[in-house]
């Protein structure tokens, strides 16, 4: 599949950015993938369409009308001006959803850029993991010194009817 668009240059900032959160899963919008590999969102859910065999549900899903809205009231999806309004909704695609799509597209820049899709994806689960692991070891302090706040507590308790 060749593009006509012009190939963008696109950071690996920028793709770590088009990561979202929908339904509880990190996802890439088709339209960011689209624009990541090359190519229009247009042909490239033709891809999608002609390999559907390639993306159970947990590789892709389409947003519902409410997702939809709210992205595009979120991030502004649709593009102004007249005729560029999307008229179906986004699909949505996981991390190996995302690498599926590099695969069905017949383009050299997509082979390219899927490392730094599939980097991006990494990054985004390193990051939540050392959340959880901070989290986790946070909990366990406020454990720690509670136990430790409570005994202390007791043993003042403990001195104060000594003293009376």
């Amino acid at each position: 599949m060749t593009s006509s668009k012009k190939a963008v240059a696109i950071t690996k900032d920028q793709i770590d950015s088009m990561i979202q959160s929908i339904r509880g899963l990190r996802v890439m919008l088709d339209a960011d993938l689209a624009r990541i590999y090359g190519v229009s969102t247009s042909r490239f859910n033709e891809a999608v369409k002609r390999n559907k065999q390639r993306f159970p549900e947990d590789f892709m899903f389409q947003l519902t009308a409410d997702e939809a809205a709210a992205l595009r009231s979120q991030i502004a999806i649709s593009k102004p001006g007249r005729g560029q309004h999307r008229k179906y909704r986004p699909y949505a695609f996981t991390e190996h959803g995302a690498l599926m799509a590099a695969n069905i597209l017949n383009s050299s820049r997509a082979v390219e850029m899927s490392v730094f899709v599939v980097r991006a994806f990494v990054k985004m689960r390193e990051t939540l993991l050392g959340s959880r692991d901070l989290a986790k070891k946070l909990e366990e302090l406020e454990e720690k010194l509670t136990g430790r706040l409570d005994s202390h507590e007791v043993a003042i308790v403990h001195v104060l009817q000594e003293l009376m």
